[in-house]
Formats: structure tokens, C-alpha cells, sequence
């Protein structure tokens, strides 16, 4: 199942940033198309005022995914680490994560869906792990720790 194709349709209109400065932070995130027609999360990450993260994320309606077991990614980061983040619905406040560390060129990152732990906060929830029976949102985070730019082109995600 392709949930997205931007080769084929870039609007970027439903996707949505959220940094540290819903709580005071100044990162800074951006996501646009840039001129090789691939869709880029950029920016900078910032941890004066106590911040230190910026995200990009799609909310959809539920789908369900259950018999799906993977989901795979085509990106190209900067070398930096970065989280996957999946929500069953749009309601839920915790996220199930995969982290994983861009090499600088075009790969594919393929998560075992099963794989992807709870978090709420940046803490590890004591349930469990993804039970891939219904997608309502995915996103991009960067978060490490550190003040740094940052530049991860994504052309498709699909479940497998």
C-alpha cells in the first residue's frame, strides 16, 4: 500500500510542523518541495528556552493496516539521526517510534512495524509495542540532544 508517492503529488498542504515552540523552544522546521521536486524537512534545531526537537507530521483518516508488517521508507538525510513516528489514531497522545540514522544519500529505511516501542514524551511507555492494526498519523522527528541544522528529503512511504 502506498501511503505516499511524492513523485507523483506533492501537495504538502495537509502536512504540518511542530517544533519546541509549543512549549517555549526556538527551533525552527520547514517542509516544502525543493527544486529537485522531492519534498524536504529542514531547518534548525534549537535548545535555548529548554527546547530541542522539531517535527513534520501527516494526520489522516484511520486506515487499517492489519496483515501489513512493514513499512518502508525512501529518504535522503544529512547523516544526522531521526525518528519514524506512527499513531493508531489521531487521538492518542503517545507514539509508537523507530529510530534510524540518515546516511547522506538516498536509502531505504524498512521498519518492522511490530518493532516500533511506545513513547510519550521521549519516555518509554510500559505497554506494548505497535500493534499495526490501524495507521492515523506518521511523522518525522529530530531530536538529538544538540543545537544543529538539519535537511531529510522523502520521495515514498509504503507498507509492506
Amino acid at each position: 500500500m502506498v501511503l505516499f508517492d511524492f513523485n507523483e503529488d506533492n501537495d504538502l498542504s495537509n502536512w504540518i510542523v511542530v517544533d519546541d515552540v509549543v512549549m517555549g523552544g526556538r527551533s525552527d522546521g520547514h517542509f516544502e518541495t525543493s527544486q529537485e521536486g522531492y519534498p524536504v524537512f529542514y531547518g534548525n534545531v534549537s535548545l535555548k528556552n529548554n527546547g530541542g526537537f522539531s517535527s513534520v507530521r501527516y494526520n489522516f483518516d484511520q486506515l487499517e493496516i492489519e496483515g501489513y508488517s512493514k513499512i518502508n521508507i525512501r529518504l535522503k538525510g544529512d547523516g544526522k539521526q531521526y525518528q519514524f513516528r506512527v499513531k493508531s489514531t489521531n487521538y492518542d497522545r503517545h507514539s509508537y517510534i523507530y529510530t534510524f540514522k540518515s546516511t547522506g544519500e538516498w536509502q531505504t529505511i524498512s521498519i518492522q512495524l511490530a518493532e516500533m516501542e511506545p513513547s510519550f514524551r521521549g519516555r518509554k511507555l510500559d505497554i506494548p509495542n505497535y500493534p499495526a492494526k490501524q495507521l492515523g498519523e506518521v511523522a518525522f522527528l529530530i531530536s538529538n540532544k544538540r543545537a544543529e541544522s538539519f535537511r531529510l528529503g522523502i520521495e515514498t512511504i509504503t507498507l509492506e
